[in-house]
């Protein structure tokens, strides 16, 4: 028999921490829906205590998710745990993690609490979780720095309080697989009563090892992994999802478990983690990466054509990679547009929002000959991105390119209501709208990343673009997307600036 391993998925809270990754309320709304039908065990949907817009969205995900369970990380304090809990109320299945460091470096430096306080503050955090819900789960922040009898200590102490899951992480990236594998290991032989709770993993990708730690906790005993679409994520990031369900999968000989994840789905949640959060897939990356399944050798081609198995250990197909394309045009109505959005999980707020997307879908089809399924969740997205906050709008706007000429762009925006018109030169067409929007909208902000990416393949894709702007601490992605690759640009940059105008603050602790 093969066990089950647990996909704990937290690229709603971990994945968000990103430098300008944070989601809005609707947008984590579609990923959850996206999760659940990936087959994701548990969804942390946030931190509650973090602010009320965060406590919002985990509330409003845990109304609508019916067969993943709903998760809230919390510091081990009361505010955060009774926020964590009030927020997974709803949930039909909720879950409040606790998580309070255990190395010495973070307990001196940061927490400047003893052993002994910590401890006791463990114990009576999860305590306090269990009088919302029966799932508890506990994490030693820091643990692969932390002594091992301590860990063993504070692990034992917490079963005794009710936790039923322990996670182990690997805070910093710091560890390799063997070394992790017998710390998990060592720890669920040496905790007493370690057969009543779920060993769980959480490994950061700063050595480029989170997945291979991951799987290597999971054959000393570990099961379950936590872990993001595309490894997003602090830092470096987290161990990949994709990646750990794959191996798992693919080498059985090896695993003696498996998930419930439904791999089909593993490319279109890629696809739409990316275009909501604006951090796009290198297209070298495993399992979801644009070139994970093309072949350019001449050996190579021969061989896959002759037997697939001489190349791939995987099909392409498996993983969710084929033609989605959708079959409407310009003369299609809106209950074969509705009906396709439902197929992708795509749920509009009311009729305006159905009406708006409709529009937004026969102006594109007018304007390209092929539409896509990734142009839907690009069309959506972009439509939610331009409802971020109405103070910066673009109304109208041209740029002009030739050889030997410096590019000129005029843009017409309005701030606030009040329409304003500039004009400017710059190294290229993109560069000077840039400074055209910068002439009206005086932001004083810095451009850290302008990217460019096709949604779809052909010359009349559209272009998907991302800017990362910075303000006074604050980092904020904007995106925006055309067929027009300087429209494109236009968007990204209004919606950054959008972000900014909001002023929301995030202050998530990391794990």
């Amino acid at each position: 028999m093969t066990d089950k391993l647990i996909i704990f998925d937290t690229t709603l809270r971990d994945g968000e921490q990103s430098p300008g990754a944070s989601m809005t309320k609707e947008e984590k709304l579609r990923i959850a829906r996206q999760l659940e039908k990936l087959g994701v065990d548990v969804i942390e949907a946030g931190f509650a205590a973090a602010s009320p817009g965060d406590a919002e969205a985990i509330l409003s995900i845990a109304k609508v998710i019916e067969r993943s369970t709903v998760c809230s990380l919390a510091r081990a304090n009361e505010k955060d745990v009774r926020a964590a809990g009030e927020a997974i109320k709803p949930a039909r299945h909720g879950r409040i993690h606790v998580f309070i460091a255990t190395s010495p470096i973070h307990m001196e430096k940061k927490l400047r609490m003893t052993p002994d306080e910590v401890v006791e503050r463990a114990v009576a955090a999860v305590k306090l979780a269990r009088e919302y819900t029966d799932d508890v789960e506990f994490s030693a922040e820091d643990a692969v720095r932390s002594e091992m009898d301590f860990l063993v200590r504070v692990f034992d102490a917490v079963i005794q309080a009710g936790a039923t899951t322990l996670n182990v992480p690997d805070t910093v990236g710091y560890s390799i697989p063997e070394l992790w594998g017998n710390r998990i290991k060592e720890l669920i032989a040496r905790v007493p009563n370690s057969d009543r709770v779920i060993w769980s993993t959480h490994c950061h990708n700063d050595l480029g090892m989170a997945s291979a730690n991951s799987l290597a906790a999971v054959l000393n005993g570990a099961r379950q992994v936590e872990c993001t679409i595309n490894g997003l994520g602090e830092r470096a990031g987290n161990a990949a999802l994709e990646e750990v369900v794959m191996t798992v999968r693919t080498r059985r000989d090896i695993f003696n478990c498996d998930c419930r994840i439904d791999a089909t789905q593993i490319v279109p949640t890629s696809k739409l983690v990316s275009s909501i959060t604006g951090y796009p897939v290198q297209p070298n990356k495993a399992i979801v990466g644009a070139n994970a399944f093309a072949h350019e050798s001449g050996i190579h081609q021969d061989g896959v054509l002759k037997h697939r198995e001489t190349y791939e250990i995987m099909r392409a197909e498996d993983v969710g990679w084929g033609a989605n394309k959708l079959t409407l045009g310009k003369l299609s109505g809106r209950n074969a547009f509705r009906t396709r959005l439902q197929e992708l999980g795509i749920v509009l707020e009311n009729e305006d929002a159905l009406n708006a997307a409709f529009y937004r879908f026969k102006d594109l089809a007018d304007r390209k000959s092929e539409i896509f399924d990734e142009d839907i969740q690009a069309l959506v997205s972009d439509e939610g991105a331009s409802h971020v906050s109405e103070h910066f709008r673009l109304v109208a706007m041209g740029a002009h390119s030739e050889t030997g000429v410096l590019p000129v762009a005029r843009v017409v925006m309005s701030i606030g209501g009040v329409e304003h018109q500039a004009d400017s030169q710059g190294g290229g067409p993109v560069d000077a709208t840039f400074k055209a929007i910068e002439q009206i909208a005086k932001s004083g902000t810095e451009l850290l990343l302008y990217s460019v990416n096709n949604i779809t393949s052909g010359t009349d894709a559209q272009g998907e673009v991302t800017v990362r702007l910075s303000k006074g601490g604050r980092v904020v992605n904007g995106q925006g997307a055309d067929t027009d690759i300087v429209v494109a640009s236009a968007k990204a940059y209004l919606n950054a600036l959008n972000k900014l105008d909001a002023g929301i603050e995030r202050a998530h602790p990391q794990i």
